[in-house]
């Protein structure tokens, strides 16, 4: 064992599959100094890499997913420790291959190779299943298994060979210091450590290795069952590690796949097993159990499973019954959505996660993690990943625990795109629920915060509106929406609408060093007016989209900061570090302080006129300005700006008056058509219309401004982050440009008059039915979508090359396996509805 060195510049705790990519790909971007901790022994510390199933099946419904586990494979295969199959997920009902239909289209779209399969095809590539059971399978052979173990040795050599690594295996981590609010040292059982950057890579252990810094990792251990049955003859005669390809039966929540004469069975059809950290035991001391993450078995809880694999495997599992080799309760890491937890800890500077990371992502999350802890941003977008995602209250035990256990059945189960969480709720609420609640809102949750998507008192719209309503005949495209959306969308464009924005997040910024603060971090020029309204972007070290927000000047050295509730976590944490050490800034999160009602519509001015002494006409108040007024007796600042395309304003008021403007607005309105509208118009129908931007869907790590067409006529003199990339994007021929194209009735086939919505993610293509590639090799994919109503059709969204990104262009766009025509609407910020902006600038 070597011994601990007294400084690094990197410490990385944790020698499973995640914390050996991360060694060997700093260790690749010039890293000299690094040290990796463990409290196991090696090669096998213990946790889950040892006992997980190891295969790697390629397509996720995530871009970001599916990026990470294909540039993993590839990674692997350079390594040689992958077995390449393929694999396949079955359908034993209709439900199912629709889904397996809808995986097609997201292969398509992230580019990865998959086939669907007939039960016949299906039975020639894995001879021993029945597959009179099924309807149908997902194929993608590009599927492997990959060994680990072997890969974590051979990641761990190359950093070593390159004399950037010191591995301490069977050394324990007693204590994190911080100081000043950074990690300066990791204190062991082998004596202190000095270093300002350390990785927390330790599996289900994280969270109790985080919090030794005070910091938090939001994941709880999980069960997943698996069994080894064998030696079975047939499978021994093939003298094959694998010899067909891998084999997920997905209505059963369950696998089955070879492992040389044996066959593996694993579920994830039980119950949800939840455990705390503490319950596991330490290495060295797991009586009963072959590792620490290996948990007894629990046999009633797999007897179903048992019967099921029996059924699609009769051949091998019957007649004699094989004798069981192993059985466990493996563990595994569930955090409250599902997906990994990366990145840089917002509590503790310097403190990074790679937790909650499948083996079929690991060696691309590790490649991911070296590149923002080197350069601040990675080649793969980890938005969905960023540990900074999580509000505090999403980080406690009991809301990570609720989670996991309704998230653990999604793992193999049909989650719609637009599906909810159900459990935890409500937990943040604005000031606005008891009336938004006694007008029937039906809840949509962001960040925790519950907003009204539509509200059920508005159905009587309907019978108003009702010949201009999109039909969704198809049972996958009414789910989680409403018509009322639609209705209360045109009911706005007619009159004027109140939409509760109490999820918006609100950072204060003030002293005599905020100007130069804020002009590092944002694209647009801070330093302007007092009164004045600033949209812009926050751009990454490479030129590319970190966030989309709003930034008011309210004084000489005061500023308000406004962005989604969905990205507040986020922003927050990106503010917070790069604040300036000298003092010169603060930085407070207002959120919970103050609360934004939205007004807009043609009457949105004659509603405000009735509660207001305030001068609001154009010529008083002009659109992208800020004022304080006063509603009656209530102080509030109203900002002249829109995200749907209509005259009117945010009103952000102290949150205990929330309440109070709510009634005194709606009990002025009646006469004026005032209607209560949902986060459906607002983010959706309103958003689509104008062409306006999302953060995470149009503006992402991937694009650029230019080709998002937010670029500014000007770049200002300052410097900000990711200026130097923004300069060398302006002074190219963008290799994609944003475009709105509508969605044709479609003329043959089944779908023929039907209309059919899509919901963001799939594949757009030729007309000939080719993937469409730009100059940097990315393909275009639908990444918003929604019905227009005030136009009377379907839009999505997309980046297509210059090329293609005319008006008028035709393409497709394949949606659940069938190709729907569409049409190149507006290229760039140009809006499909309102192109000159009359209606809100007015």
């Amino acid at each position: 064992m070597a011994q601990l060195p007294d400084r690094a510049d990197i410490v990385v705790i944790g020698a499973g599959v995640v914390g050996n990519a991360a060694v060997s790909h700093l260790a690749d971007l010039g890293w000299r100094s690094i040290v990796q901790i463990d409290k196991g022994p090696l090669p096998d510390p213990g946790g889950s890499t040892g006992h997980a199933s190891n295969f790697v099946f390629p397509v996720d419904h995530s871009k970001e997913i599916t990026d990470l586990t294909v540039d993993s494979l590839r990674q692997y295969e350079e390594l040689g420790v992958l077995s390449q199959c393929g694999g396949i997920e079955v359908a034993r009902s209709p439900e199912r291959m629709q889904e397996l239909t809808r995986r097609m289209s997201s292969a398509k779209a992230f580019g990865v190779e998959a086939h669907l399969l007939s039960p016949a095809e299906i039975q020639q590539l894995v001879p021993y299943c029945d597959a009179s059971l099924l309807i149908g399978g997902f194929h993608t052979p590009t599927g492997a298994i990959v060994d680990p173990i072997r890969a974590g040795e051979l990641m761990r050599r190359r950093a070593e060979e390159a004399g950037a690594l010191t591995t301490c295996p069977e050394t324990e981590v007693l204590d994190l210091v911080v100081e000043d609010g950074r990690i300066r040292r990791v204190r062991t059982d082998a004596g202190e450590i000095e270093a300002e950057i350390v990785v927390v890579a330790c599996g289900v252990w994280s969270p109790r290795v985080a919090a030794l810094a005070g910091a938090t990792i939001p994941l709880t251990p999980a069960v997943h069952q698996m069994i080894d049955v064998g030696p079975i003859p047939q499978l021994e005669r093939t003298e094959e590690w694998i010899s067909f390809p891998l084999l997920r039966d997905m209505d059963c929540l369950m696998y089955e796949r070879q492992r040389g004469p044996d066959l593996e069975i694993g579920s994830y059809a039980h119950r949800p097993l939840l455990h705390h950290p503490d319950e596991i035991p330490p290495v060295g001391n797991h009586p009963g159990q072959s590792t620490p993450t290996s948990f007894p078995f629990t046999e009633d809880d797999f007897a179903l499973q048992m019967q099921q694999a029996r059924q699609m495997f009769p051949e091998l599992l019957t007649d004699p019954e094989p004798p069981r080799k192993e059985a466990l309760n493996g563990l595994l890491s569930l955090t409250p959505d599902g997906n990994a937890v990366v990145g840089e800890m917002p509590e503790v500077g310097g403190l990074w996660s790679a937790a909650a990371v499948w083996i079929k992502e690991a060696a691309g999350v590790g490649r991911m993690l070296a590149e923002l802890i080197t350069d601040g941003a990675s080649e793969i977008d980890p938005h969905g990943s960023d540990i900074a995602r999580f509000h505090p209250a999403l980080r406690s035990p009991s809301h990570v625990r609720a989670r996991a256990a309704e998230g653990f059945p999604k793992v193999y189960g049909i989650t719609h795109p637009r599906e909810q969480w159900l459990s935890d709720r409500p937990l943040r609420t604005s000031p606005f629920h008891p009336r938004t609640e006694a007008l029937g809102a039906q809840y949509f949750e962001a960040a925790g915060w519950e907003r009204p998507q539509w509200y059920e008192s508005n159905a009587d719209l309907l019978q108003e509106y009702g010949s201009r309503l999109t039909e969704r005949p198809a049972e996958w495209d009414r789910r989680w929406w409403s018509p009322i959306i639609e209705a209360e969308h045109l009911a706005m464009r007619d009159r004027v609408a109140m939409i509760d924005l109490g999820a918006f997040a609100v950072f204060d910024v003030h002293g005599p060093g905020a100007v130069a603060y804020l002009e590092q971090l944002a694209m647009a020029r801070i330093d302007v007016r007092v009164g004045r309204v600033v949209y812009t972007p926050l751009l990454t070290p490479v030129g590319t989209f970190r966030s989309d927000l709003t930034i008011v000047r309210r004084g000489a050295e005061d500023f308000r900061v406004i962005t989604g509730g969905a990205e507040g976590a986020r922003d927050l944490a990106w503010f917070r570090a790069h604040l300036p050490g000298d003092g010169s800034v603060q930085l407070t999160d207002a959120s919970s302080a103050v609360s934004t009602l939205g007004v807009w519509g043609p009457r949105a001015r004659d509603l405000l006129e009735r509660v207001t002494e305030h001068d609001l006409s154009h010529e008083a108040f002009g659109f992208g300005s800020a004022q304080d007024v006063q509603l009656g007796s209530v102080p509030a600042s109203l900002l002249r700006i829109s995200y749907v395309g209509e005259l009117g304003w945010e009103i952000h008021v102290p949150t205990e008056h929330g309440l109070r403007v709510w009634d005194v607005l709606w009990g002025s309105g009646q006469d004026l058509g005032l209607i209560a509208a949902g986060i459906g118009v607002y983010g959706t129908t309103g958003r689509l219309e104008k062409g306006y931007r999302l953060m995470g869907a149009e503006l992402t790590a991937e694009y650029d401004p230019v080709e998002a067409d937010l670029a500014l006529p000007k770049v200002k003199t300052p410097g900000f982050v990711g200026k130097q990339a923004y300069l060398a994007a302006r002074a190219a021929d963008p290799a994609a440009l944003l475009c709105t194209l509508t969605v044709e009735p479609a003329t043959d086939g089944a779908d023929a008059d039907a209309p059919r919505c899509m919901t963001g993610g799939e594949p757009v293509l030729t007309t000939e039915g080719e993937p469409i590639l730009d100059a940097k090799g990315r393909r275009s994919y639908v990444t918003s979508a929604g019905p227009a109503p005030s136009l009377g059709s379907y839009l999505v969204m997309a980046y297509l090359p210059p090329q293609l990104a005319a008006e008028g262009t035709r393409l497709s766009v394949e949606y659940l396996g069938r190709p729907h025509p569409v049409t190149v609407l507006t290229t760039g910020r140009t809006p499909a509805f309102d192109p000159q902006d009359l209606r809100m600038k007015g």
